[in-house]
């Protein structure tokens, strides 16, 4: 190691959440979700991976295991990212916004 006061690296999540997520989405009621929402059972390989690549990491402090586990979450984040939000922002809060509410008046 160097000197240098720089930080070391650290991979984006803990080891175990990694290990976490893989239970989780080997779990009974994940697949049958899964399979119910999108037709088809969820792949979990990933997960798997990038666990024995944290560990790799923590462990021997490989280049691979670092860049492999970056590469994952990149496209991971650029996944979550794909889809737009539901809602629309609105710029401005309504014209009426602060007049009183309604409340005991029965609506037609």
């Amino acid at each position: 190691m160097d000197q240098s006061g720089a930080v070391p690296w650290r991979p984006p999540r803990v080891c175990d959440d990694y290990w976490s997520e893989f239970r989780h989405c080997k779990s009974l009621w994940n697949r049958f979700h899964h399979y119910y929402t999108h037709g088809t059972s969820p792949s979990c390989k990933q997960w798997k991976v990038d666990y024995r690549n944290c560990s790799e990491w923590e462990k021997h402090k490989t280049i691979e295991a670092k860049e492999a586990l970056q590469a994952s979450e990149r496209c991971r984040v650029a996944e979550q990212r794909k889809f737009p939000p539901v809602w629309n922002l609105r710029k401005d809060p309504p014209r009426d916004w602060n007049l009183p509410l309604n409340q005991g008046k029965p609506q037609d």
